[in-house]
């Protein structure tokens, strides 16, 4: 081992190990090493001493900050950076693959297709790169690494830093920056304003050696290269491969011209005409011109005096309208009534050529690409199980969510990249801005991630609508910030008086602008689009400076489903024609059934649907068996109601304006316990974000609700052991787990903490006897059944499911634990002992089609409810309040604009 990578080992001891040598430059050493921290290879690079010498280590350090921030799935991120023992090093991941260099020695030339693809991708990280003020500046070969076919940009930034930290200096070393085959000509004469056209030149460059097999100029020095640069032409790349396009031939030549204002006015213009195969420059036919003859000069320019004259005659007689074309389209959206499904499952590419989807649009699956010009859609490699997918501003990537996660990836597919992790997916949806961030739904709060990653932040929290949740982000224009709906809960089908507001990323502050909207987006015209609660499909003028509406609304179609709508800058439009689901109430969606033990099931009441508020609604069945209590959302909002069995009154009784949900039973069957928001102290504030446990009579007789635990944030009470204790599942120390806590609220009223342990712990059951508690945990990976004794916990600890669980039951005698897994109902035979045995779980059924599982969210008790005599369970079925509705059309408008604007005109 040299004495070199000894020191920097002994000097990065418990940050990083070296293993070995990579590579060295002209600049900087490359090391393998091992990021001990997160137990990952990286690169080390580690600057010449010469080199570090000159730049300064805190100047270096200072600027290569800028770049540290750059996050794209093109760009090669950087880690970290600092001193050790004098060295100056920074730190980037180790890639597995080989370099474009690498290819390029071992093959010559590449196939036209893949090096037009390569190059497109690169294009769209110098985009990214250059709209944020950072130009690369050594683009090479060499510096673009590939990665499971995929190319990844190395080293960005780095030359900046050196050059802007190092000043004119840097001569001093006999080092420059910019390799000679790849440099522009203003980099060649020693031009300083470097900007993104001169990044543009390199990739040309690289392009041109990909298809030709050598860089445009090549002599045998260093000098001669730079020489040709600045005095000559490179030759066409037909001249050297006739297979290559017209179209690429001439953006190859256009990139690679002398004057800087002659390239492409930016890198995505430079992508877009290597796929556009209509583009031919103004520079092909100069270039072809050059070596031909007199009589093709005159052809020539012949030719160009009639299109001259035919460009008059165009410009002269009058423009017809681009005509307005809609017609009916498929995609997979699960559910035809659910256009809640299109809302976080759909996107449509900026420049309207592409639609990203998911199939299926529920359980697994992956995200697809369906290009306008291709007939089949096609996989994304990289987005197995994602959904909610929202297109970056150039189009060149795709974030979506998967796993609690919010990732990107490149539409071409291939390795993605995590953005931010650790949030619920329930209702997925992302909004790209302009200077990178991304405003992105966390249930239930909206989040921003600031541009080029880091941590994320709460900019509409669920509490702040007056108790409406916000969700369906979309991007405004110059990064001015996002159009949000909210809505009574953040679930379409429950989705009452939606309204739409502006997120200001100025000064970080929300305002209403729409107040009947279910779903809104941009349009390039100057305009809001949007869909109200009735279904009707409206346009209003935009001020997107002071985020203000202009004018007054104008009605474009009527029949829209919201909240699925989609649009693109070229005026691409995609909505849903179909039956509504925001309308003057709730919709109901769900009944009361009961199931006996053999699985036969039976409606509580044919006549009576509901509409159960979301993923939350529990339901509680009387000790005698004769009422129920569980929670609604009406039009008075979501209160805890009680209905007569099997089919007698159903009466309001709590009567806040608040959330009150989660009911259960008082033991001796006179109460009712419940959590609510609502002011514990009179005169008080609503407790915004913390659930306390309450209890009033079930007849509505007598005072107010009492509160019967205050301390913190519940989510989940009730009484047990015949009143004498509360059992409540609370918050842990994680940030999401949850805990159980016992308390005997009339002796004192002290909490024990029964499982506080590092696994997510909930859904407590006490058996009807008070002596043992079952619950679920996640300890062992998946949340599993258990139980141990009450209340002294510590006495011991039994597992019954395995696999996978929910919603833990006792039976009445309490020697049956029932519980949900696996799709079935399954019970498991307790014997108290002693010793306490817990028999082989058995499956009693399968759980009915549409009864609703435990949510993911929760996993409560209370999701089924039992009889005294056990033989029959209580359980809340879904029904679809569509059925006898026709099915919806997905719609896609082309030239939407020229409707949009004749409407707002009066044209």
């Amino acid at each position: 081992m040299s004495d070199a990578v000894s020191r920097l080992n002994a000097a990065l001891e418990g940050r990083y190990r070296i293993e070995r040598q990579l590579g060295e430059g002209g600049m900087a050493t490359v090391y393998l090493a091992e990021d001990l921290k997160h137990e990952r290879r990286v690169a080390l690079k580690v600057l010449k001493p010469e080199l570090a010498a000159v730049v300064g280590a805190e100047r270096f350090l200072s600027e290569i900050r800028t770049t540290a921030s750059l996050q794209h799935p093109h760009i090669l991120p950087l880690f970290d950076s600092g001193t050790a023992d004098g060295f100056l090093f920074y730190v980037m991941p180790h890639v597995e693959g080989e370099s474009l260099r690498q290819r390029l020695d071992r093959e010559r030339q590449l196939p036209v297709r893949e090096a037009v693809a390569l190059a497109t991708a690169v294009a769209g990280a110098l985009d990214y790169a250059h709209r944020r003020g950072v130009i690369h500046r050594d683009i090479k070969p060499a510096n673009i690494l590939l990665h499971d076919g995929q190319p990844v940009i190395a080293d960005f930034g780095i030359a900046l830093a050196l050059g802007t930290a190092g000043g004119g200096r840097l001569t001093e070393t006999g080092l420059s920056l910019g390799t000679p085959h790849y440099m522009s000509p203003e980099q060649a004469t020693g031009d300083t304003a470097i900007g993104p056209a001169s990044d543009i030149y390199a990739l040309g460059c690289v392009l041109y050696e990909m298809l030709v097999g050598e860089p445009p100029h090549t002599g045998s020095t260093p000098q001669a290269v730079l020489g040709k640069i600045v005095m000559h032409d490179a030759d066409v790349v037909s001249a050297h491969r006739r297979s290559v396009p017209a179209h690429v031939d001439a953006a190859v030549a256009m990139a690679l011209e002398k004057v800087p204002a002659d390239r492409f006015a930016s890198a995505a213009d430079f992508a877009a005409a290597l796929g556009d195969a209509a583009f031919s420059g103004r520079t092909r036919a100069a270039a072809a011109a050059r070596g031909g003859s007199r009589r093709l000069t005159v052809v020539l320019g012949a030719a160009l005096a009639g299109a001259v004259l035919v460009a008059a005659w165009g410009w002269l007689r009058p423009t017809p309208s681009t005509p307005v074309t809609r017609f009916a389209t498929e995609l997979p959206l699960g559910d035809p009534r659910d256009a809640q499904t299109f809302a976080t499952t759909v996107a449509i590419s900026p420049d309207g050529s592409s639609i990203v989807f998911r199939d299926p649009p529920a359980g697994g699956g992956q995200l697809y690409l369906k290009r306008r010009d291709d007939l089949e859609a096609q996989p994304i490699a990289g987005t197995e199980g994602g959904s909610g997918p929202f297109f970056s501003p150039d189009g060149a990537s795709i974030g979506f969510f998967v796993r609690q996660e919010m990732r990107m990836v490149p539409v071409s597919g291939g390795t993605s990249l995590q953005l931010v992790d650790s949030i619920d997916i329930s209702y997925p949806g992302g909004a790209w801005l302009d200077d990178g961030s991304i405003v992105f739904h966390a249930w239930p709060d909206v989040r921003i991630l600031p541009p080029g990653g880091g941590e994320s932040r709460i900019i509409a929290p669920a509490n702040g609508f007056d108790g409406q949740l916000p969700w369906l982000p979309k991007a405004l224009p110059d990064s001015r910030g996002a159009l949000l709906i909210t809505c009574g809960t953040s679930g379409a089908s429950s989705c009452a008086s939606p309204r739409g507001f502006a997120y200001d990323a100025r000064n970080d502050s929300l305002r209403l602008v729409l107040p009947d909207a279910a779903a809104a987006v941009y349009a390039p015209t100057g305009h809001l689009v949007y869909i109200t609660a009735s279904g009707s499909l409206m346009a209003v003028g935009w001020d997107n400076e002071a985020l203000a509406t202009v004018g007054s609304p104008v009605s474009l179609l009527d029949g829209v489903q919201a909240p699925g709508l989609a649009l693109a800058n070229d005026g691409t439009l995609l909505y849903v024609l179909g039956p509504q689901i925001y309308r003057t109430g709730p919709v109901s969606n769900a009944e009361l059934i009961w199931v006996d033990r053999s699985g036969a099931v039976e409606p509580v009441d044919p006549t009576w649907q509901f509409n159960t508020s979301a993923l939350l609604s529990t339901i509680a069945l009387s000790p005698d068996g004769s009422r129920v209590a569980l929670h609604l959302l009406t039009d008075l909002g979501t209160d805890v109601w009680i209905k007569g069995l099997p089919a007698g009154a159903l009466s309001r009784l709590t009567l806040y304006d608040g959330e009150d949900v989660l009911p259960a039973w008082t033991p001796d069957g006179r109460s009712v316990t419940f959590l609510s928001d609502r002011p514990t102290e009179p005169g008080g504030e609503p407790r915004t974000g913390q659930l306390a446990l309450w209890r009033q009579s079930a007849d509505g007789a007598g005072d107010e609700p009492a509160p019967l635990w205050t301390t913190g944030a519940v989510a989940q009470g009730h009484e047990v052991a015949g009143g004498a204790w509360v059992v409540l599942t609370v918050p842990g120390r994680g940030d999401r787990e949850l805990d159980i806590v016992a308390a005997q609220p009339f002796r004192g009223g002290v909490a024990d903490t029964l499982l506080d342990g590092s696994a997510d712990e909930r859904a407590a059951a006490v058996s009807p006897d008070g002596r043992w508690l079952a619950y679920l945990s996640n300890e062992t990976g998946a949340y599993e059944v258990f139980i141990r004794p009450f209340p002294d916990v510590a006495r011991g600890k039994w597992q019954v499911s395995s696999g996978s669980a929910g919603s833990p039951l006792w039976a009445r005698d309490g020697r049956t634990l029932f519980y949900q897994g696996g799709g079935n109902m399954n019970a498991a035979t307790v014997s108290p002992g002693p010793p306490f045995v817990v028999g082989q779980p058995r499956v009693l059924f399968p759980l009915p089609t549409g009864v609703r599982p435990p949510p993911s969210r929760n996993l409560a008790t209370g999701l089924v409810a039992l009889t005294s005599d056990d033989q029959r369970f209580l359980m809340i079925r879904n029904v679809d309040p569509f059925a006898n509705t026709e099915p919806p059309r997905l719609v896609l408008v082309q030239n939407f604009f020229e409707e949009l604007r004749a409407r707002v005109e009066g044209r």
